[in-house]
C-alpha cells in the first residue's frame, strides 16, 4: 500500500521531472490581473480562456459580465490576493471556505461551468496564486489527496523551494519576462511536457 507520503513525493518528483524536461515554453503574459481589472472578470477574459480550449456558456458569460454574477465575483475576488506567488501564500487563502474556493464554488454551481472552466478563469485573474488544473494536468499528476491547489503549494515550498528556484531558472533561461510567474511556467512546463511524452489525455 502506498502511503500519503509516498504519494506527496511521487507528485514531487513527477513535477520536476516535468519542469527539467520541459521542451517549449511560451510566453503566457496573462494579463487579466492587471490593477484596473484584476477584481472582475472581463470579456477579454472570457476570450483569453477560449485560447486554453475551455468556453464560457453564454447565459453565464452574460451574467459574469453585466448580471449578479458580476458583483457576487468582484466581491470574492477583491478579497483575493493579487501580488503574492502561489509559494509565499499562508496555506489558509487556497484552503476549503477561503474566498478563492468560494469563488471557484460559485462558478461550478453554474449550469455548463465545471471546474476546469472554473479553475482557467480564476488562473487568468490570479496568475501568480492559482494554477491550471485540467485534464491535461490531471493525467500528468495524478489527484492528490488534499486539494491541487494545497499540493502544489507543498511542493512549491519542499526542500528549500527547489521547484519553485527551479522554475525561476526555467523562465530566465526561456527568455520570458518576469511578468510571467512561476506558477505559469510550470503550468506550460507540465501541459506541454506531459503532452510531448505522446500521452493522449482525456478532455
Amino acid at each position: 500500500m502506498v502511503s500519503s507520503a509516498d504519494l506527496s513525493r511521487l507528485f514531487l518528483e513527477r513535477l520536476h521531472a516535468l519542469v527539467a524536461d520541459a521542451r517549449a515554453i511560451v510566453d503566457l503574459r496573462g494579463g487579466g490581473d492587471r490593477s484596473e481589472i484584476a477584481d472582475r472578470i472581463t470579456a477579454e477574459d472570457l476570450i483569453a480562456v477560449q485560447a486554453l480550449s475551455v468556453t464560457v456558456p453564454a447565459p453565464i458569460a452574460l451574467d459574469i459580465l453585466e448580471g449578479r454574477l458580476r458583483t457576487q465575483l468582484s466581491g470574492l475576488l477583491s478579497a483575493i490576493p493579487r501580488d503574492i506567488e502561489m509559494v509565499d501564500t499562508e496555506a489558509d487563502v487556497l484552503a476549503e471556505g477561503s474566498p478563492a474556493d468560494r469563488a471557484r464554488h460559485l462558478l461550478c454551481a453554474r449550469y455548463g461551468v465545471d471546474s476546469v472552466i472554473a479553475g482557467k478563469l480564476l488562473a487568468r485573474k490570479r496568475p501568480r496564486l492559482l494554477p491550471v488544473y485540467d485534464p491535461v494536468v490531471r493525467c500528468a499528476l495524478g489527484r492528490p489527496r488534499s486539494s491541487f491547489w494545497l499540493a502544489l503549494r507543498a511542493a512549491l515550498r519542499a526542500d528549500d523551494r527547489s521547484l519553485h528556484r527551479q522554475l525561476l531558472a526555467l523562465r530566465q533561461v526561456a527568455g520570458l519576462p518576469e511578468t510571467v510567474s512561476a506558477l505559469r511556467v510550470c503550468d506550460v512546463a507540465v501541459w506541454m511536457g506531459h503532452r510531448a511524452e505522446g500521452h493522449a489525455c482525456p478532455r
